[in-house]
């Protein structure tokens, strides 16, 4: 739990409050008196908003006095990614989200081809010439399991084919 100082409006944790009165003795729950005779006020957790937006991160801001008088904790929505200048190379934000959404589809690409693999490799006995299934629907379903890269929307979207009996 956070508490803000009063006459700085600087939030603390109950350590380092603690550590700013190292010559008082205080109880281990503490009150509205004891808040009181230290000059601070408790911060109250709020619920976490959800960004409004693909490439918006949400983050801690302090606090801020709700409706009813307590201090809550604040949040504050910002862009991911920001125009950068590094070595004399300007990278834009547009380029920063091409890139970051590269780096989750390749992701997504891996995790789709890591199960449509492990699909494939349990079912590699139902190619042996004397197993006891029909060899045709088997070898329809493995080339579409195969050609699920070749989906349209593909690696966010995959419609996985259903197994013969």
């Amino acid at each position: 739990m956070e508490f803000r100082i009063q006459s700085t409006g600087e939030l603390k944790t109950q350590g380092e409050v603690r550590r700013m009165h190292s010559n008082t003795s205080l109880p281990r729950v503490w009150d509205a008196d004891t808040c009181a005779f230290l000059g601070i006020d408790p911060v109250l957790a709020a619920p976490k908003p959800e960004p409004s937006a693909a490439y918006k991160q949400v983050g801690r801001n302090g606090a801020v006095q709700d409706a009813n008088g307590n201090w809550v904790e604040a949040y504050a929505e910002t862009d991911m990614f920001a125009d950068t200048t590094e070595d004399g190379v300007t990278t834009t934000k547009a380029e920063h989200e091409t890139a970051y959404q590269a780096r989750l589809d390749a992701d997504a690409a891996e995790g789709v081809r890591t199960s449509r693999d492990a699909k494939l490799a349990e079912t590699d006995w139902t190619q042996v010439a004397d197993a006891p299934v029909s060899q045709e629907d088997w070898t329809a379903y493995r080339a579409l399991l195969r050609s699920i890269p070749e989906q349209e929307g593909f690696p966010n979207e995959v419609t996985w084919p259903v197994e013969p009996e």
